[in-house]
């Protein structure tokens, strides 16, 4: 590949795109609502929302100075990053708390660079954070569940076309944005019925509420309104453009 060839590459992955049209972005946004509310296709989907969660948790643990040891993602959906580092204090808060804002906040950026008419920037940036991602998981179905997430990013970004790559690209925004709200309503769900036992101990939450003081609850009510600001902010962002 020359300089030529480079620059060509360059300006693909900086230039802009048009915008695709409204009912295009309607459509994507109720294709991704359909992929959340119905519990048979959730039980499915919500595969790639723990994969921005937990890289969520993988992220911040780097950023935070620690070690991270690998990443775990498994076929009922849930999913575990390990990290080293001090059990206590700021950087462990962070790891913590990182998760389930990660795929409303991925959501939101990929918003705001749809907005501005960077469809190929963000498919080529997702691109990127799936195999950074691949790096650090350490089991089969992981493995498997990240390079056929990460293999349709690449497929659509080289052989479709721009209108395929616009429609793909909303579609995975919106998914990301509705997707990240409901984790947080089904924890809240699980802790009202087992007020810190059974499903509700040992989430994020707890885990949270035993490092800071700070009651689990509080940390919910965090979650919801990261998430569903995001939510409002990503959808005013794609619907405006």
């Amino acid at each position: 590949m020359d300089i030529a060839d480079l620059n060509e590459l360059w300006d693909r992955v900086t230039g802009t795109q048009p915008r695709p049209e409204t009912w295009l972005v309607l459509a994507t946004a109720a294709l991704a609502l359909a992929a959340v509310l119905p519990f048979g296709v959730w039980r499915w989907t919500r595969n790639t929302i723990t994969i921005a969660h937990e890289g969520g948790h993988g992220l911040i643990a780097l950023l935070a100075g620690r070690q991270l040891s690998g990443i775990r993602l498994h076929s009922d959906t849930s999913g575990l990053t390990v990290s080293r580092g001090k059990p206590t204090g700021p950087g462990m808060v962070l790891t913590a708390v990182a998760g389930y804002p990660a795929p409303s906040l991925l959501g939101l950026a990929g918003a705001a660079l749809l907005s501005a008419g960077r469809t190929t920037a963000l498919l080529w940036g997702a691109t990127g954070l799936l195999l950074a991602l691949l790096v650090m998981v350490r089991n089969a179905y992981g493995v498997l569940t990240v390079v056929l997430t990460c293999a349709s990013f690449v497929l659509v970004s080289w052989l479709t076309e721009p209108d395929v790559q616009a429609a793909f690209a909303y579609l995975v925004v919106w998914f990301l944005l509705l997707g990240g709200v409901r984790p947080v309503f089904e924890l809240h769900g699980r802790r009202r019925r087992r007020h810190r036992g059974g499903q509700g101990a040992g989430s994020d939450a707890d885990q949270l509420a035993g490092l800071t003081g700070v009651p689990a609850w509080v940390w919910l009510i965090l979650f919801h309104v990261v998430t569903l600001a995001s939510l409002s902010g990503g959808a005013r962002w794609l619907l405006d453009g």
